[in-house]
Order: C-alpha cells, then sequence, then structure tokens
C-alpha cells in the first residue's frame, strides 16, 4: 500500500485526513490520483495526524534525509552487501 493511501485509511477517509492536515479534500486527492511528491510541511503533518504510522521518510522516500537530516540517525546503517532498495522499504 502507497503511503498517502495508508495515511487516508488510518485517517478513516481523504476528507478526514485533509481536516487534520489543514488542507481541502480535492487536495489531498490530487496527490492520490497525481502521485504527486508531497510537500515536507505536509507530510509533517501527515506524520502527526497519523501518529506516525505514516512517516515523512515512508512519503519522501528518496530525498527525506536532505529535508530532515537529523532523521538519518534514527535509520540503521545499511552495510555494503545490503542492496539500496532496503532503505526505501524501511
Amino acid at each position: 500500500m502507497k503511503p498517502l493511501d495508508k495515511a487516508i485509511a488510518v485517517a478513516q477517509g481523504v476528507s478526514k485526513l485533509a481536516d487534520q492536515i489543514g488542507v481541502r479534500q480535492s487536495v489531498v486527492s490530487n496527490w492520490r490520483a497525481r502521485g504527486t511528491l508531497i510537500e515536507p510541511l505536509m507530510c509533517v503533518r501527515i506524520e502527526r495526524a497519523t501518529n506516525g504510522e505514516v512517516t515523512r521518510r515512508e512519503l519522501r522516500p528518496v530525498d527525506w534525509q536532505e529535508i530532515w537530516p537529523e532523521l538519518a540517525s534514527d535509520v540503521p546503517a545499511l552495510t555494503a552487501s545490503e542492496p539500496m532498495h532496503r532503505a526505501l522499504d524501511a
């Protein structure tokens, strides 16, 4: 399940998630339909709205460590033998 879909499920609907993060329902629907990369502030709000069930790392798997470098210490380091996609699946 995609992280946004999981957040919508946790919030019990698109409208409820939108209300919790302070945007219109159409914004969340557009993110979902278009596969839009969600801006960092909204990722933080989604993480809070879902009580951490969906993290900003999940919502921004490619660049989260550049946006929130302080979170990098929370992730176990990959060994040379582990494939990079494991970091994205975490």
